[in-house]
This record gives C-alpha cells, sequence and structure tokens, in this order.
C-alpha cells in the first residue's frame, strides 16, 4: 500500500524558516515525481515545487524561486521542502504528491496527474 506522509509544519515567524518532509512508502522514490502544492484558505490548489527524482531535476514556482528549496533521498524514501524568508501568504496547507516517471520524461513541472497524495501539514506564517 502506498502512502506518503506529509510533515514538518506549525506556526512561524514572517522571515522565519520550514522544512517540510514528505515521507513515501510503497513505492521505489527514485522513478517517481514528487511535488508540493499548496492550498490557502477559501483558494484553490497550486503548484509550489517539484522533483523527478530519476535525475533530480527540480523546478519551484516563480512566487517561492529562491525561496524554497527541493531536494530528495531516495535512501529514506523522503523529499524536503526548505522553505525560507517565509510570508505572511505563503500561509496555506501544504500537501506532497508522487506520479511516477515517464520515458522519456519532461520537466517535473509537467506531471499533473498525482496518482498519490498526503494528507498535508499547515504552514502558519503569522506574527
Amino acid at each position: 500500500q502506498v502512502q506518503l506522509v506529509e510533515s514538518g509544519g506549525g506556526l512561524v515567524q514572517p522571515g522565519g524558516s520550514l522544512r517540510l518532509s514528505c515521507t513515501t512508502s510503497g513505492i521505489n522514490l527514485r522513478y517517481y515525481v514528487i511535488a508540493w502544492f499548496r492550498q490557502a484558505p477559501g483558494k484553490g490548489r497550486e503548484a509550489v515545487s517539484c522533483i523527478d527524482n530519476y535525475d533530480a531535476t527540480t523546478f519551484h514556482e516563480e512566487s517561492v524561486k529562491g525561496r524554497f528549496t527541493i531536494a530528495g533521498d531516495n535512501a529514506k524514501n523522503t523529499v524536503y521542502l526548505q522553505m525560507n524568508s517565509l510570508k505572511p501568504e505563503d500561509t496555506a496547507v501544504y500537501f506532497c504528491g508522487a506520479e511516477s516517471v515517464y520515458d522519456p520524461s519532461p520537466p517535473c513541472q509537467y506531471y499533473t496527474n498525482m496518482q498519490y497524495w498526503g494528507e498535508g501539514t499547515l504552514v502558519n506564517v503569522s506574527s
């Protein structure tokens, strides 16, 4: 059975940092794209960052570029999202999703049909 479990969310002041984890089981992470999405109160789900764990290529949406970093540890079956210089507008529930890699593989931001989802972790940026 495939499971994705997010952790690391919490309350942080503007300008602070958090590291989210997406721990997977039941899949070989090396052959999956992991994408982070977020959903703010009253808004739709939006993509944030993604990583192709086969070749370690990454992508970040413009709103988080330069502040967020995504990295995968295939040995630990975990993908991390390091979030620095957090802003109140980053407040949201953050979800990770997994989709198996195609051959040939497009850039990870083109993977839009996540096969598996976690339940999310809340990030609250507030003073």
